[in-house]
C-alpha cells in the first residue's frame, strides 16, 4: 500500500513521486491551501493539498484528526520561512496528488499531544494513547534491547529456555496468583513468580548456561516499579563464580547502554558490601549521583542528658545519623517541618537539626533546639565527621537502625532531587556480601534477605549452626542511578546445606518436601555448583527512556490497584465457568434471605 514510510523523507527524496499511508495528527485550512501531517511510527510528515484538483480538495476538507489516508504525492523543498530543522521531515513536504480515506475516525476523547490528560484517561484508552510518538518510541527502544540482550547471550553460548506458567505454590515472599484446575477438583496452579526452581532444574540437567525473558506475577500491593505480571531476562550458569557471571554481565549491560542510547558507563562497575552500603545511604540500592552520606554518631551519644539521642546510642539494635546537607541552613522552619513529616511515612518519630551559621564561633554559631542537651565534646565531634561548613544543616536520625536507614536514607534521595545535587548521568553499582537472613521481631523468626535457594559463604558455612545472624551470602544486586534493576547469587547446590537453611527458615522436612521437594531430589543427582541473576526489564527501559514510571513502557499496564481499565479485568465470569472449576462463591446474608 505504501512506498515509504513518512519519518523516512527527507532531502533526498527531492522529486520523488511516493505513497505514505498514516493517521492524520492534525490539519489546517491556510487561507484555501490545506495542510496535513501525517503521522505513522518513524515520525510525521507535512502534506499540501491545492484547491487546483476540486474532488481531491473537497475529500482534503473532510479529513479530521486520526482518520486514516493513503497519500500518493510528490516530494518538494518546503518554501523559505517554513522549515523546520528540528524535526527530521523537516525541509521537505509532500504535495498531494491523490488521497484515499482509508477509514474514519470519531472525535478522539484527547488530543494526542496533550500532556495534561490524566493517566487513568490514558490507560482506558490505551490504544489511542500509544499511538503517541513518546510511546511508539519507549516500544521501539524496548524490542531493540530485548533483541540485544538476547543476540548477547546468545553470542556467550546460553540457550533461552521456556519454563511452565501453570505450576505449583512455592514460598517465593509474595503471594501467588492461583488458578483453579478443572481436571482436578479442589487443586490449583500457581503463575510463577519467577522461574527460580526451574532454572536450577535446568543446571541439574547439564543445560549449563541458560537464559529467557519471561512474564512473573506478584500478587502484591503496587507502586510505580511495581505490577502484578512484569518481564524479567532471567539467567542461570553452571560451573561458575560470582567473579566470572558478574563480569558477563557487566558486559552486557555496557553493551546495551552503548549501542541502545550511546551512554558509556564506567569499567569497571564499583563494589560495595551491604554493610557499607546501609551505612553511608542507609539503603542497598544508594543513587551514587547523590554526594550526602549519612554518619554515624552513636559514640558520642550514649551519655547526653537528651534521651531521644542516647536511648538508640545505648541500644545494640539503635542508630544515630547525622545527614550534612550544604548550604542546608536556608531552609525555612515550614520546610525542616515539610520533612519531617516525610520521614514520619517511615516510621521516624522526629526529624533533629543544626544549623551552622558561623562555626568560628563554635556554639553561637549554631542554632538547633536540641543544643543545650549536647556537650561541647559532642558537638565537636559531630562537626568534625560531618565536615560541616559555615552555611549547612545537619540532620539526625536516631531510633531502631532499620528506620533510621529507611528515614534517612529516603531523606537523603529527596533532598538531592529537591536541592539540585544530583549530578547528571549513570553511576552503576555492584551491591554484594548481604547477610542470609534478616530476624522478624514480630514473627519471632528468621527470614531469607534474597531467597531460600542462596547460597551462604563458603568460610561462613559453620555459621549456619552456630551464628546464623552473621551468616553472609554469595548474593549480588545491580543498582542503578538507585534503582536495582538487577539481583542474583550463587545457589544451593549440596542438600544438606539446602536442608540447614530451610530449618532456619522455620521450614521442616515434610513441609520443604511437599513445597518444593522435587527441587531438594533434584539435588541428590550429582547438581553443580551454579548462579545467576535476573533482571527487571521493565525497570531497565523505564531508566533508559528516562520514564517516570514502568507503566509508560508496557503496552498494556494495569493500574495501583492491579486492574486493566480498558478491558475492564479482573472481571466476573458465569456461574457455568465457576461449576466446571469446582468453586462456589460464599452468598452474602442478604442474597441468602432473599432466596428464602
Amino acid at each position: 500500500m505504501r512506498s515509504h514510510y513518512c519519518g523516512e523523507i527527507n532531502e533526498s527524496h527531492i522529486d520523488q513521486t511516493i505513497t505514505v499511508c498514516g493517521w492524520v495528527h492534525r490539519r489546517r485550512d491556510h487561507g484555501g491551501v490545506i495542510f496535513i501531517d501525517l503521522r505513522d511510527r518513524t515520525g510525521m510528515l507535512q502534506v499540501v493539498y491545492d484547491p487546483d484538483k476540486p474532488e481531491m480538495f473537497a475529500l482534503a476538507e473532510q479529513v479530521r484528526n486520526e482518520f486514516v489516508l493513503k497519500v500518493h504525492g510528490k516530494v518538494r523543498n518546503r518554501p523559505e520561512g517554513t522549515t523546520n530543522p528540528n524535526m527530521p521531515t523537516g525541509m521537505v513536504e509532500v504535495l498531494g496528488l491523490e488521497l484515499e480515506i482509508i477509514n474514519r475516525s470519531e472525535t478522539p476523547p484527547f488530543v494526542l499531544d496533550d500532556d495534561t490528560v490524566s493517566e487513568e484517561h490514558r490507560l482506558r484508552y490505551r490504544y489511542l494513547d500509544l499511538r503517541r510518538p513518546e510511546m511508539l518510541e519507549r516500544l521501539r527502544i524496548r524490542s531493540k534491547i530485548t533483541t540485544l540482550l538476547r543476540n548477547f547471550l546468545d553470542e556467550q553460548g546460553f540457550i533461552e529456555v521456556e519454563t511452565p506458567m501453570l505450576t505449583r505454590a512455592t514460598p517465593e515472599g509474595a503471594r501467588d496468583y492461583l488458578v483453579p484446575s478443572r481436571t482436578h477438583e479442589g487443586a490449583f496452579f500457581a503463575l510463577p513468580q519467577s522461574p527460580q526452581l526451574f532454572k536450577q532444574l535446568l543446571m541439574v540437567s547439564g543445560v549449563d548456561r541458560y537464559f529467557q525473558v519471561v512474564r512473573c506475577f506478584r500478587d502484591e500491593d503496587l507502586r510505580a516499579d511495581r505490577q502484578p505480571e512484569f518481564t524479567q531476562l532471567d539467567i542461570e550458569t553452571s560451573f561458575i563464580d560470582e567473579e566470572e557471571i558478574m563480569s558477563i554481565m557487566e558486559n552486557m549491560i555496557r553493551k546495551l547502554f552503548a549501542e541502545v542510547i550511546e551512554e558509556p558507563l564506567h569499567n569497571p562497575f564499583p563494589r560495595m558490601s551491604y554493610d557499607e552500603a546501609m551505612l553511608r545511604y542507609g539503603s542497598d540500592k544508594p543513587d551514587l549521583r547523590i554526594p550526602l552520606e549519612l554518619v554515624d554518631v552513636a559514640d558520642v551519644m550514649q551519655n547526653v542528658d537528651f534521651k531521644v539521642f542516647s536511648g538508640p546510642a545505648k541500644d545494640p539494635k539503635g542508630r544515630v545519623a547525622a545527614l550534612r546537607v550544604p548550604q542546608g541552613n536556608e531552609l525555612t522552619r515550614k520546610e525542616i517541618d515539610d520533612y519531617t513529616k516525610y520521614v514520619g511515612i517511615y516510621g521516624a518519630k522526629g526529624l533533629a537539626y543544626i544549623k551552622v551559621n558561623k562555626w568560628a564561633d563554635k556554639r553561637e554559631g549554631l542554632q538547633s533546639p536540641i543544643l543545650k542537651f549536647l556537650p561541647d565534646e559532642s558537638v565537636d565531634a559531630i562537626m568534625e565527621r560531618t565536615a560541616a561548613e559555615d552555611g549547612d544543616l545537619i540532620f539526625f536520625g536516631a531510633d531502631k537502625a532499620s528506620i533510621v536507614n529507611e528515614a534517612l536514607g529516603a531523606l537523603r534521595v529527596k533532598l538531592g532531587h529537591d536541592r539540585g545535587l544530583v549530578e547528571r548521568g549513570w553511576k552503576p553499582l555492584w551491591v554484594v556480601d548481604f547477610p542470609m537472613f534478616e530476624w522478624d521481631e514480630g514473627e519471632k523468626r528468621w527470614h531469607a534477605l534474597h531467597h531460600p535457594f542462596t547460597a551462604p559463604k563458603e568460610d561462613h558455612l559453620d555459621l549456619l549452626d552456630t551464628d546464623p545472624g552473621n551468616c553472609y551470602s554469595r548474593a549480588y544486586d545491580l543498582v542503578l542511578n538507585g534503582t536495582e534493576v538487577g539481583g542474583g547469587s550463587m545457589r544451593i547446590y549440596r542438600p544438606q546445606v539446602q536442608e540447614k537453611v530451610l530449618e532456619h527458615l522455620g521450614i521442616g522436612p515434610e513441609e520443604a518436601q511437599d513445597k518444593f521437594g522435587f527441587l531438594l531430589d533434584a539435588l541428590k543427582y550429582g547438581c553443580p555448583p551454579h548462579g545467576g541473576i535476573a533482571f527487571g526489564l521493565d525497570r531497565l527501559v523505564m531508566l533508559m527512556t528516562g520514564a517516570q514510571s514502568i507503566r509508560d513502557v508496557m503496552a498494556f499496564p494495569k493500574t495501583q490497584t492491579a486492574s486493566c481499565l480498558l478491558t475492564q479485568a479482573p472481571s466476573a465470569v458465569s456461574e457455568k465457568q465457576l461449576r466446571e472449576l469446582h468453586i462456589r462463591l460464599r452468598k452474602t446474608a442478604t442474597e441468602n434471605k432473599q432466596q428464602n
